[in-house]
């Protein structure tokens, strides 16, 4: 993780010091006083909810060597600092944000032995992430981004906690407005980028789904060209974008693309694609260059295959040998709350991709279901998707639509206005009335429908964080 002086600290911030000595250090960074480990240096965020700067004292008493302010130091901090011998230092501007974004680039700065994956898009990114770190670690000591560390927060976050000894990094990039991706990649500064696709998730704060291409692409303004590296920017040939992202982006920059998907021209490509009972799918991988590869994906889904491709195509970009990179894949695990088959004895088998969602990932996510053996009923419990902005209603009416196209034996719809758009949509399609619930919460939907759920029956459970559909899984299991 990363160590430093504060005097590196100022450096590289442009923060003040306000108490102690700059000679002090510091391993590691944290942002949640209840974590705080010995030596580290805790940075006091001010949010809309909670002020960071009211636990930096019981940061140091847990044994933080720094403390980073976004406001002005009280006398009691400044004496408790004083007591354990730390540091205080008073961010820019009290921009905690920014403090975090700039010192992440100086830790990134300090290893350039690191190979660096950035990963983004609309729909598949933490797949392809996972994919990718799975890929790496066969054959380098490998780093990447754990749980929702994807934001203007959570990017530095994940570059504090890799070592100097890591050898290779695979970050998950996410942005939800404009300008968000330049500031990420000017800290991430990646050899290598993936987009793994254009949707149309944040459509609300970017527009429409060419302002989506356009920022995911800016992915490239901060990649790192340098000697041992083929840096390269992968696209699926099939999004739309495409074009426009390497005409208007890649090649501008100087950066090579490697296009992966159906077409012949593609450096990775499937050539057969079977499934087995579960939905795990069977892949026969061609590359431009002749070597084929094949293999049972552990993770059910035909979207998978083109993360997959993603994958597999950024691996080869970073040098590492594909036959080691596509025996790590095969090896992996799902993540939690991702296209996750939970079962046990006694119980239906549910499907928890509850992590988050997207309009194509729920298309993607019912595909799975019907792509899975089901001797009993196969059920989608749907939660609405947020930050579509304007495109809201269209959206969720499109997704009621597709949901109704398909044999389900039951339909349910949980959240607020925008399930009952869903809902309505479904309706009027014809779905059956009969056969389609609407709830109000999570925790409604598990008290109606988990006691009439049987073992065979198979369920879906998809839809925004903010719905908590996690919460109907559990309710599931805990009958």
């Amino acid at each position: 993780m990363i160590r430093m002086t504060v005097a590196d600290m100022l450096e590289a911030t442009s923060a003040v010091l306000i108490a102690g000595a700059a000679t002090t250090s510091f391993e590691g960074v944290c942002i949640d006083s209840r974590q705080v480990e010995e030596g580290a240096a805790f940075v006091a965020l001010l949010g809309e909810r909670v002020d960071g700067n009211r636990y930096a004292v019981p940061a140091i008493e847990a044994g933080a060597h720094v403390a980073v302010l976004t406001r002005e130091a009280d006398p009691r901090l400044l004496e408790t600092a004083a007591l354990y011998g730390a540091a205080v230092v008073r961010a820019q501007k009290d921009d905690g944000e920014e403090f975090m974004l700039r010192l992440a680039r100086a830790w990134r700065l300090r290893n350039p032995q690191w190979a660096v994956v950035g990963v983004t898009g609309s729909v598949g990114k933490t797949t392809t992430k996972d994919m990718l770190a799975a890929a790496l670690a066969v054959t380098r000591r490998t780093h990447a981004t754990k749980g929702n560390y994807n934001n203007l927060l959570g990017v530095p976050l994940t570059l504090f906690s890799a070592s100097p000894d890591d050898e290779a990094l695979v970050v998950e990039m996410g942005m939800n407005v404009p300008g968000e991706m330049v500031r990420l990649s000017d800290v991430v500064k990646p050899n290598v980028a993936v987009v793994t696709n254009v949707g149309t998730s944040h459509i609300g704060n970017l527009g429409s789904r060419e302002g989506i291409a356009r920022e995911k692409a800016q992915i490239v303004t901060g990649m790192r060209l340098v000697d041992g590296f083929n840096a390269a920017l992968v696209l699926s040939d099939g999004d739309d974008f495409a074009d426009l992202m390497e005409d208007a982006y890649a090649k501008p920059a100087g950066i090579d693309v490697l296009r992966v998907g159906a077409g012949e021209s593609c450096a990775v490509r499937p050539i057969d694609v079977t499934f087995d009972e579960d939905g795990l799918p069977y892949v026969r991988l061609a590359f431009s260059d002749g070597l084929e590869l094949e293999g049972q994906l552990p993770l059910p889904g035909r979207a998978m295959v083109y993360d997959l491709l993603s994958a597999m195509g950024a691996a080869w970009a970073i040098g590492t040998p594909r036959e080691d990179a596509f025996a790590g894949i095969l090896g992996m695990h799902a993540s939690r709350m991702r296209l996750e088959v939970r079962h046990a004895a006694g119980f239906p088998r549910v499907i928890d991709d509850t992590y988050n969602a997207s309009p194509a990932s729920i298309a993607a996510s019912l595909e799975v279901l019907f792509s899975m053996k089901c001797a009993g009923r196969r059920i989608a419990v749907l939660g609405e998707v947020g930050e579509l902005g304007a495109e809201s209603a269209r959206l969720h009416g499109l997704i009621g639509a597709y949901a109704a196209a398909k044999p389900l034996d039951m339909l349910a719809f949980v959240g607020g206005e925008a399930a009952d758009v869903m809902a309505d949509a479904a309706l009027t399609m014809g779905f059956s009335a009969d056969k389609l619930e609407r709830f109000a919460t999570a925790e409604d939907a598990a008290r109606v429908l988990a006691p009439i759920l049987m073992t065979d029956d198979l369920v879906l459970a998809k839809g925004s964080r903010s719905v908590g559909l996690d919460r109907f899984v559990e309710g599931v299991f805990a009958r």
